[in-house]
């Protein structure tokens, strides 16, 4: 079945064709490092991830990009409020760059934890500067920018398409503006490059256009996505949060620049809510895979929460849910663990969990697929089929977990052992009993007692 996917860019699922066969290029929006990344953030990147595993699962070669913001955005998507990097290096009393390091690595941390397979290309914003003016050089060369006295601006009353990603209707944008545009010539027009307004007093500014500075939020994506991708990619990922600015001003500032297609497909997770509002640090909700971890749940279990809805669906988050997905995803290791290895596969299973993925990543249905196969008594196979479909859910689910037995429960098990040697089966059940109350289930088998945790 071919590889169908949801297109933002058109609002429906369209058959998955490369640019270059056997290949596919991925772009995704990646951190802004000046804060701990919360769940809500990650579910973003389980996403991406999945997409990644889905298109390895179909044979294509894949190359992977991710930015790393690590300077130009603003507290506000309207140009305006500090810089969130130099914000945090100064109330953390660091260097802008020790903040993004920081932060960066705790994000990887984060992916090593979630299972999720890192981009085969990080890219700084930093680290590409000269890209980034270069860019918009092209794009004052073609007649698309104007100059304020805080910045380079993009005028998007150049282009007659601007917002076809979002579907925004630019006049009904114009007739409600009640806000004070500034030197802006119009309410969508955003900043290619802004200027120091104290030259000097930034950690992170360079020269250009006649003036110290620093880059926009926007253009960093374009420049980098271009280097290293070509000037038209297969696919872009993000937030749904993204397709209303940065992503539509991606879109105008990349195909003004080039005359081409950015993006051929560009896909957008939904975001994860709490009490029915979107998770962030106003509506709570917010936690760090850390933080869940300190209460007892496993990183997997959170991957596991996200793969029971689809991406495009918001999925409800709270301490009580992840909790059912953590005893879930237990039962499903349990099992499977207990599983013979007949070395065999089972095409009819693994043809219904294809059909799933390939209908635009449907991982709830990839999921009821999995749990129909460990149930079915009659089915062989089971091993090498479980082991093909966790190549894309990523759940470690033929992993072996090393079970710390406390010292008191291997006690209670020589005892145990010791009274049924003796033929004291009345003893042996009080103890067995006993260890179960504690939390652990001992299984008599050939090689000898087997302790197991349970749920």
């Amino acid at each position: 079945m071919a590889l169908k996917l949801y297109n933002t860019l058109g609002r429906k699922k369209q058959e998955f064709k490369p640019i270059k066969k056997g290949q596919a290029g991925i772009y995704s929006c990646g951190p802004t490092v000046y804060w701990f990344q919360h769940i809500g953030n990650l579910r973003s990147y389980i996403f991406s991830d999945v997409l990644k595993r889905v298109l390895k699962y179909n044979g294509y070669k894949i190359k992977h990009v991710m930015n790393i913001t690590d300077v130009g955005h603003l507290t506000s998507d309207a140009d305006e409020g500090e810089d969130k990097i130099e914000k945090a290096a100064a109330k953390e009393g660091k260097t802008a760059e020790e903040i993004a390091n920081y932060y960066w690595k705790i994000f990887r941390e984060d992916f090593k934890k979630l299972n999720i397979i890192e981009p085969d290309i990080w890219c700084k914003a930093t680290e590409h500067i000269k890209e980034q003016i270069e860019l918009i050089k092209k794009l004052e060369k073609k007649g698309y920018t104007y100059k304020t006295s805080d910045g380079i601006y993009f005028d998007t009353s150049k282009l007659k398409d601007y917002g076809k990603l979002a579907k925004l209707k630019i006049e009904k944008l114009k007739a409600g503006a009640r806000i004070d545009i500034g030197e802006k010539k119009n309410k969508t027009d955003f900043a290619l490059w802004k200027f120091s307004e104290k030259p000097g007093e930034r950690q992170q500014e360079w020269p250009a256009f006649g003036k110290i500075g620093f880059p926009g939020w926007h253009i960093e994506c374009s420049a980098m996505s271009m280097k290293y991708l070509g000037e038209t990619i297969d696919i872009h990922t993000g937030g749904e949060d993204h397709i209303s600015i940065h992503h539509t001003n991606e879109i105008a500032q990349s195909e003004s620049a080039t005359g081409k297609k950015f993006v051929n497909y560009w896909l957008h997770g939904a975001f994860l809510t709490s009490k029915g509002e979107k998770v962030s640090k106003s509506k709570g909700g917010l936690y760090t895979i850390s933080e869940l971890e300190k209460q007892n749940f496993l990183a997997l279990s959170y991957r596991y929460l996200c793969l029971t809805a689809h991406y495009k669906t918001q999925l409800e988050f709270s301490l009580e849910t992840l909790e059912n997905a953590q005893n879930s995803y237990k039962r499903l290791k349990n099992i499977i663990s207990e599983i013979k290895n007949d070395k065999k596969t089972n095409e009819k299973y693994l043809k219904e969990f294809e059909k799933a993925i390939n209908n635009d990543l449907d991982m709830p249905k990839a999921l009821q697929i999995l749990w129909k196969l460990i149930r079915d008594e009659k089915a062989v196979g089971k091993i090498n089929t479980i082991k093909k479909i966790d190549s894309v859910f990523g759940l470690d689910l033929l992993k072996k977990e090393e079970i710390k037995i406390p010292a008191e429960i291997k006690k209670l098990v020589d005892e145990r052992e010791k009274a049924r040697k003796n033929k004291d089966w009345k003893k042996a059940d009080e103890i067995r009993d006993k260890i179960k109350e504690l939390g652990y289930m001992i299984s008599d088998t050939n090689e000898g007692p087997k302790i197991t945790k349970l749920l």
